[in-house]
Parts: structure tokens; C-alpha cells; sequence
């Protein structure tokens, strides 16, 4: 059972970079695992750690000020490369419940709405003001409402984002595709007991 998505008003964590691949997200060392318990530690590593180990006070995921934000605000084309499903599991161990970009590679959109983690798509015009609006006010919030499917910039400008009805379905429900089709249990039944 997911946590069901409704309505999310958070802060932003911007990462303006582009092509964020998800060897990125979550370097193939954090891989092992078999469950989501601790990869939100691996969560950007290659950028997030020094070469001795210890935190880059620079990157955004080390910053004070960004420090609580549910959203991530990503460059173009985000989560490209490998189809590794922990990369969502990364970033919503973090605490993320979106990400939003102008592009998101169809695998890693696919694996992130499975598992909760809502990919917002916008215009790039839209993009380049949030990332201008969090340049110079950091606690600036943005609404994401999924049922709506709008996003609501600071300023109280909305931005209509897309997504598929049975992705929406599960994310609102809060559930999976195995709890959607749990939900027809009895019709099933009926069906093989013809």
C-alpha cells in the first residue's frame, strides 16, 4: 500500500541539470538490496559526497534551505539511462513525493509512478520560472494537485500537467497495480468459477 496523493504543498529542491541519468540517482554500488530500506543514503551520491566522505556543503540536497522539500525540481530529460526501479525507491526514501521536469525518460516515469512518486511534466518556460523563483526565495511552496492535475506556482499561477487515468487511479487510491487489480478479487473469482 502506497500513501495515496492527493493534494502536496512543499518546497522545491532545484537541481538544474539536464540528462540526470539514473547511475546518478543511485550509483549500481547501492544496488545489492533487494527493498527500499537505505537507499535514500546513495540518494545523488557522486555529487553529494566530497572524495574523502564527507558532505558537499554546495549541493542542494546538503543545503539548510532546501532541507523538508517534497518536490524536486529537475532539468530536461530526467532519469535517463539504465531502467533501475531503485532510483524512485531513492528519491521517495528521501522524502520526495514528486519530481518535476519538462521530460522524464519513459522508464524511470514508468517505475516512479509505480511506486508513488508522482512525475510532473511542464513547459519549459514554466520550468525556467520555478527554477528563477527558488533562486531567490528557497521556502517558496508550490500545490500539486493530482486530481486537479495542475501545479500552482508561488505567484498563484496554475499549470496543467498530464497523466494517464489508470496512473492517476492508483497514485489518488494509493495503490499499486497488483492493489488495483486486488480490487476486482470477486469478479475474478466469479469469472474462473464459470
Amino acid at each position: 500500500m502506497m500513501q495515496p496523493f492527493h493534494r502536496l504543498t512543499s518546497t522545491l529542491l532545484p537541481l538544474p541539470y539536464e540528462s540526470v541519468d539514473t547511475d546518478q540517482i543511485i550509483p549500481a554500488r547501492y544496488l545489492k538490496v533487494t527493498d527500499k530500506n537505505g537507499l535514500a543514503e546513495g540518494l545523488f551520491s557522486g555529487w553529494r559526497y566530497r572524495s574523502d566522505g564527507s558532505p558537499d556543503p554546495h549541493f542542494p540536497l546538503n543545503r539548510p534551505e532546501y532541507q523538508g522539500a517534497q518536490v524536486l525540481l529537475a532539468g530536461d530529460n530526467f532519469g535517463c539511462g539504465s531502467s533501475r526501479e531503485h532510483a524512485p525507491w531513492a528519491l521517495a526514501g528521501w522524502g520526495f513525493r514528486a519530481v518535476i521536469s519538462t521530460s522524464f525518460a519513459d522508464i524511470f516515469r514508468s517505475n516512479a509512478l509505480k511506486n508513488g512518486l508522482l512525475p510532473v511534466i511542464v513547459e519549459a518556460a514554466t520550468l525556467q520560472r520555478l527554477f528563477e523563483i527558488v533562486a531567490s526565495q528557497p521556502q517558496a511552496q508550490v500545490t500539486i494537485d493530482l486530481p486537479q492535475q495542475t501545479l500552482t506556482l508561488p505567484d498563484g499561477e496554475q499549470a496543467p500537467f498530464p497523466i494517464d487515468a489508470f496512473h492517476k487511479t492508483c497514485l489518488v487510491e494509493g495503490v499499486d497495480t497488483l492493489g488495483y487489480l486486488l480490487r476486482f478479487e470477486e469478479q475474478i473469482a466469479a469469472y474462473e468459477r464459470r
